[in-house]
């Protein structure tokens, strides 16, 4: 059975470039980068170095860079420490309805703790409007936070126009750049955040990294405490073979970027186009062009989701209906819903994010057996076999494939 893994969204296997260059930190090179011997000075001089790659990746200077253990924690310590940093200036932030979990639960914290949140709508593609951020601007604003591309869409938010906005206003701008780092070009200058989120499993790097930028002067309370590390923003030992691998990620992501993007583009239109063409009732969610370059998602009426993934991954198919992070819920996704989507169909979404290893047969072979795979499925749904029978008997009542 042929086996195509189109869940890299999710997490992305550990190229043997970053393994190579992890491995010698796991085994002769175990120092610790704070100890002053020479142990600790070659752990040392490795952390810089993968913090120099990390940085040039977006644009940042390396003394910027905190490392984390991940996105999440990234996206925590930059509105919990903002949020607390800047308090006395004001108790208002501002965010979007369609952000990863690590924003949204963070800023209902943060609504608990006094602070005022505002949560934007989107439109039914997935945009943030720059003028319903600026309409929710107050005096009271500290803190706008809106991702630079959504995790389930794939839809690439106008973060430079909300970046200007935030720096002509004073007010700190954070955006989750996970899915984005490594796909698309990240600047920080150019897109005018104060705070980005970073994650190195998304870039064929280990998991249990990540990073944070900050921008130089830009407040922060730290959410963890005992050590100096991290100039003081993220105590602990740093997890130096992760961090290492982070780095050559990062470099490699940035040196193939350019021709990757657009073979994955490629790529990612035969699949979309093939997709809405051979499987009636389905349609693309999310930005048609303004959309990572290996992100498909779609939603196919009358169909539940699970039972989607379940059958593809029968046939070797690896696929999401939507986050990983909150796979374990049955409640449609937060992101469909707050674009329009009646529960119902949200319930059928399908996420398919390719990377390096995919080819055209891959995509030729997911066409090949989706379509008959949906059709089983609708066979037993008593909602396609109803309204099947309506547009027999009634013409007048038969509606567009769209919603």
């Amino acid at each position: 059975m042929r086996r195509v893994y189109l869940d890299h969204s999710a997490t992305t296997p550990v190229r043997p470039e970053v393994l190579e260059a992890m491995l010698p930190y796991l085994k002769e090179e175990y120092g610790n980068p704070s100890s002053l011997h020479a142990w600790g000075r070659e752990a040392k001089k490795a952390l810089e170095e993968a913090r120099e790659e990390v940085a040039a990746l977006i644009g940042a200077r390396p003394e910027e860079i905190v490392f984390t253990s991940g996105g999440t924690e990234a996206d925590n310590l930059a509105l919990i420490g903002s949020a607390y940093a800047n308090a006395r200036k004001g108790r208002h932030i501002i965010t979007s309805s369609i952000e990863h979990h690590a924003v949204l639960d963070s800023a209902r914290f943060l609504a608990k703790q006094g602070f005022r949140v505002t949560f934007l709508p989107v439109s039914g593609d997935g945009l943030v409007r720059v003028e319903d951020v600026a309409a929710a601007i107050t005096a009271e604003t500290i803190l706008i936070s809106v991702m630079h591309a959504n995790n389930e869409v794939g839809t690439i938010q106008p973060v430079g126009a909300i970046g200007r906005l935030a720096k002509e206003k004073g007010i700190i701008f954070h955006s989750d750049a996970v899915q984005s780092a490594g796909k698309i070009p990240v600047n920080v200058d150019e897109l005018g955040v104060d705070l980005l989120a970073l994650s190195s499993h998304k870039i064929y790097g280990p998991k249990g990294v990540g990073a944070l930028y900050v921008r130089k002067g830009t407040r922060l309370q730290n959410l963890l405490h005992g050590g100096a590390q991290e100039r003081k923003r993220r105590p602990g030992t740093e997890n130096l073979p992760g961090i290492v691998g982070f780095g050559r990620a990062a470099a490699l992501a940035r040196q193939e970027m350019p021709t990757e993007a657009e073979r994955l583009a490629a790529l990612r239109d035969r699949l979309l186009d093939g997709l809405v063409a051979r499987i009636p009732a389905t349609f693309v969610t999310g930005h048609r062009e303004q959309r990572l370059p290996n992100h498909a998602s779609v939603c196919v009426k009358y169909v539940e989701g699970e039972a989607l993934l379940l059958g593809l991954d029968r046939q070797g198919v690896a696929a999401s209906g939507g986050s990983a992070c909150t796979s374990g819920t049955l409640d449609p996704s937060h992101v469909l819903l707050a674009m329009g989507l009646a529960p119902e169909v949200a319930q059928g979404s399908l996420r398919l994010t390719l990377g390096r290893e995919n080819t055209e047969a891959d995509i030729d072979y997911v066409l090949e057996i989706l379509p008959p795979l949906v059709e089983q499925l609708r066979a037993a749904s008593p909602l396609y076999v109803r309204e099947a029978a309506q547009a027999v008997t009634c013409p007048a009542c038969q509606t567009q494939d769209q919603v």
